[in-house]
């Protein structure tokens, strides 16, 4: 990681060059201003309007850096310049092992370059889409990180105002880094919160609703923001959700939310203290005792505030909570695979769509899984396609098996009927609506598990699918993936 064994250049300005040496100063070396060339640019980790960032290595040290290129030209076009010199300030400002770490910035006739942390193990939200919801453990720990993360940002007077997910990055050690400081708000001295009105900033899930409507945000907004993530950790989706921006923002100016059933009654409180509509009543803001109080909550018992970064973070299991808050929460035996930032951007789903995957069966697929001559495979086919109501959604592959299952999302479970194909292919489909849903990508690492007689996941390389049969068929469920699973791809040691 770029963070170890590396001094910061020009911590004051951020800047690798150096003012020009005075009589007095002759014997201290010039610091060398870097350049592009010093570098070796590796793939594109994120992309904006305005800017790209790449993982670079440092040609002399080997170092590694996520390199933020900003184009000037596109900079002043879309009146950026503010919110690039704001992110610098405040990057110059921070010292504190949870943020994204400024080393150095340079810049030629085109663009400007910023040194900042590479976080290896990427953004924190495909951690949490791909495992469906935290524990209890993981969700203390990791928000905790976000708590001392903000007491340092509002000790130094500034207002993140877009903290969210995808703006928490996860370092080598799967410690977080929080990034994007574009929209921040820096208070002037003695200011306690941001005078005057301002344009809206932020992300719709996740605003607060005094920005919606004073715009204007303060600093418990960020503690609003916590209140949405911690509520997300545990349940797998945000709180306040709808089909548009809009909606969303009606439903924050009215509180208008709910806990799933399952839902544990001590962050649940957490939660409730944190998405207060006024201000001033948040946990943890100045009014409420500060952020002494919000680390004295009862959820952070056992929490050792002081060597926080020091702790080895829990392990990121595959996890069911359970629905009921008498009962436990089920558990994979299978841990999570963790992949780094470089690994495959596309999403599974969307490839099994066209009917493509990570990784492609050993040939072609036989067509005659059930053991069917070629003609009594069409004599079979065409009885499917009239009289399956299922026939439509499968491209014209023979169906094995199919059932109703309640496809869980953390606490949320949504109906669907889960067909198993020839092929091979695995869809699900909204029977009332009757649309197809989506489709679990194959590959040669897909795993089922049985959990007990209702419940069985099915792990793929991007996401971890928790599915309920009612009717008790889970093994059997299992069963017949495996046995697909070995026609195509052949035995492997993993199932």
């Amino acid at each position: 990681m770029a963070e170890n064994g590396v001094k910061r250049e020009n911590a004051a300005s951020g800047s690798s060059s150096s003012n020009p040496q005075s009589p007095t100063s002759s014997t201290t070396p010039a610091v060398k201003k870097k350049k592009p060339e010093d570098f070796k640019f590796g793939k594109v980790l994120g992309e904006g309007s305005f800017s790209t960032v790449y993982v670079v290595r440092e040609i002399s040290t080997g170092k590694e850096y996520a390199m933020k290129v900003l184009e000037k030209r596109h900079m002043i076009r879309e009146k950026k310049v503010q919110y690039v010199s704001r992110e610098k300030e405040v990057l110059s400002r921070l010292n504190h092992p949870f943020f994204v770490r400024l080393y150095f910035t340079f810049q030629d006739k085109e663009k400007l370059y910023f040194g900042l942390s590479f976080a290896k193990k990427g953004e924190l939200l495909p951690y949490i889409i791909k495992l469906g919801s935290f524990d209890l453990t993981c969700t203390r720990f990791y928000s905790a990180e976000v708590v001392s993360a903000l007491e340092h940002l509002h000790g130094l007077g500034i207002i993140h105002r877009d903290l969210k997910p995808e703006n928490i990055l996860m370092d080598a050690d799967m410690h977080i880094k929080i990034t994007d400081f574009g929209t921040a708000k820096i208070l002037s001295d003695g200011e306690v919160n941001e005078k005057g009105r301002n344009s809206f900033v932020g992300t719709a899930e996740y605003v607060s609703p005094e920005l919606l409507t004073d715009k204007r945000a303060v600093k418990s907004s960020d503690l609003w923001a916590l209140g949405c993530i911690i509520y997300q950790l545990l349940s797998g989706l945000p709180p306040f959700r709808a089909g548009n921006e809009y909606q969303i923002f009606k439903k924050i100016i009215a509180l208008d939310y709910e806990f799933p059933s399952g839902f544990p009654e001590v962050p649940k409180g957490l939660v409730q203290s944190l998405l207060i509509l006024d201000p001033k009543l948040r946990l943890g803001c100045d009014e409420q005792g500060g952020f002494p109080s919000l680390k004295s909550h009862e959820f952070y018992e056992g929490i050792d505030w002081e060597n926080l970064p020091n702790e080895t973070p829990p392990d990121l299991l595959p996890y069911l909570p359970s629905t009921s808050t008498n009962e436990e929460g089920l558990r994979s035996k299978f841990k999570l695979s963790l992949h780094d930032s470089d690994s495959d951007e596309f999403d599974d789903q969307l490839l099994a769509r066209f009917g493509l995957s990570d990784e492609t069966p050993r040939s072609s697929g036989p067509t005659n899984i059930l053991n069917l001559t070629e003609s009594e495979r069409e004599e079979r086919l065409a009885k499917q396609e009239k009289e399956s109501p299922w026939h439509q959604f499968v491209g014209n592959n023979l169906i094995i098996k199919t059932g109703v299952v309640d496809k869980r999302k953390g606490l949320f479970p949504r109906k669907r009927t889960l067909i198993l194909t020839e092929g091979p292919r695995l869809y699900y489909v909204d029977a009332q609506a009757m649309v197809l849903k989506g489709e679990i990508p194959w590959t040669k690492d897909l795993r089922p598990e049985a959990k007990n007689f209702n419940v069985f996941f099915v792990h793929t390389p991007k996401r971890i699918y928790y599915l309920e049969d009612h009717t008790g068929y889970a093994m059997d469920w299992v069963k017949k993936i495996e046995e697909v699973h070995r026609v195509y791809f052949g035995d492997t040691t993993q199932l």
